[in-house]
């Protein structure tokens, strides 16, 4: 089967967690495209959401891949965009079932609150689960309603 592409971006807190996790995914076979930061020199977590749940919702890539400090400031913006459904995470029954019953489409971490090691993990999983749909569909739908 072959691997989605994946869109990556960061803020200068989440920038080594993204370095770290796109090694590991292209050893993986997946393509990544990173949006940066390309440093740690400071950027804004609002501004580094945006080109990657764009590429995502023109269905460039398949899902999104968001780091800052916590994860949770990038989570933050990447959910203000319209069709985006990010979760911010730091344990695998969260990554797995937020694609199982939310069918989320970005997953953020935290730079200082996730190690390397998890980070990976999480992502495999992430990026491995299928949404279920059946009655989460319905959900699902009355979420993104919710943005109308």
């Amino acid at each position: 089967m072959e691997k989605p592409v994946v869109a990556l971006g960061a803020d200068h807190g989440g920038y080594a967690l993204k370095e770290a996790v796109r090694r590991h995914l292209e050893a993986e076979g997946y393509i990544c495209r990173d949006f940066g930061a390309h440093s740690e020199d400071s950027v804004d977590y609002p501004d580094m959401a945006v080109a990657p749940c764009e590429a995502v919702l023109r269905g460039e890539c398949g899902k999104a891949l968001l780091f800052c400090g916590t994860g949770v400031g990038i989570s933050m913006a990447a959910n203000k965009i319209r069709g985006i459904r990010a979760c911010c995470c730091s344990d695998a029954f969260s990554a797995r079932y937020t694609r199982l019953h939310n069918d989320a489409n970005a997953l953020c971490m935290g730079g200082r609150v996730v190690g390397p090691g998890l980070a990976c993990e999480l992502a495999d999983i992430f990026l491995s689960t299928p949404f279920e749909g059946g009655r989460h569909a319905k959900r699902v739908a009355k979420l993104m309603a919710l943005e109308e």
